[in-house]
């Protein structure tokens, strides 16, 4: 039986989830609840309506479902859309990248995925939390051509208080992944005051180079365009105060980053 999952959007021409152009698909359902997260659409598993949405994808407009966000979808139906932009990964070495939300939360239909991209030579991409028992990694790891892997906190009492789960088996993931040799693009999001600050920074660095086969780091600078989805949501915004990073602060970011001597980039 064809495998089914549940997403809330497919972004075409995204140059922001990997190299090159690509194709994302974003899965509805995450275990962390971070305080400046920019898909609060994405928490819940289940589809959700959500009155005066904007920020929803659907394969098929209906009036009915006009404010629901998320869809249950079979395989083939995203593989469809996947294929349609095919030309471009070819072009500019790009691919099929499965972010949320966190898409391990649904493995067998994230591996059902993976393996129809593989028997059609579309590059593959996960962009992980890395929350998740390590056997869901061996179940997909051949199938994955690059983990987008996210580092936020090294403390683990602060990534309890922005995230609400400890980051033990993050850590232990990421080490075990990096020590196989798959390429891991580390993206750490810069949170003003929150992930920047000079304690976490060190840490940070401290820890990235202590780990094997990390090629590139990616900075991810703040930004509030989630700020108008936590007011149609009526959801909390804990951090609806904070201003992005100065054009400075992430170049002196760079700067630190660089010296571990892998490609860093400021964006994904």
């Amino acid at each position: 039986m064809e495998s089914k999952g549940y997403i809330f959007d497919i972004k075409k021409f995204s140059i922001h989830d990997g190299p090159g152009i690509r194709t994302t698909v974003f899965f509805k359902g995450c275990p962390l609840n971070c305080w400046w997260c920019h898909n609060p659409e994405s928490q819940k598993i289940e589809p959700e309506e959500i009155l005066g949405c904007t920020f929803r994808w659907s394969m098929s407009y209906s009036a009915k479902n006009r404010n629901v966000v998320g869809k249950e979808v079979y395989t083939d139906e995203v593989i469809r859309e996947i294929e349609k932009d095919f030309p471009f990964y070819e072009e500019s070495g790009g691919g099929a990248t499965f972010s949320g939300g966190e898409p391990m939360l649904q493995t067998d239909f994230l591996f059902s995925l993976l393996k129809e991209c593989k028997s059609r030579d579309i590059p593959t991409a996960i962009d992980t939390t890395g929350y998740t028992p390590f056997t869901q990694f061996e179940k997909i790891y051949d199938s994955t051509d690059i983990f987008l892997y996210d580092l936020k906190l090294i403390d683990e009492l602060k990534h309890i208080k922005y995230t609400n789960v400890s980051n033990k088996i993050i850590l232990d993931n990421l080490k075990k992944l990096t020590s196989n040799g798959k390429k891991v693009i580390l993206r750490i999001p810069i949170i003003p005051g929150i992930t920047d600050t000079e304690e976490n920074i060190n840490q940070t660095i401290d820890y990235i180079s202590s780990l094997k086969n990390i090629n590139e780091v990616d900075l991810l600078p703040f930004h509030k365009t989630a700020n108008s989805k936590y007011e149609r949501m009526k959801k909390e915004n804990k951090i609806h105060d904070i201003e992005p990073p100065t054009d400075e602060e992430m170049k002196n970011l760079y700067d630190r980053f660089s010296a571990l001597g892998c490609t860093v980039k400021i964006g994904g």
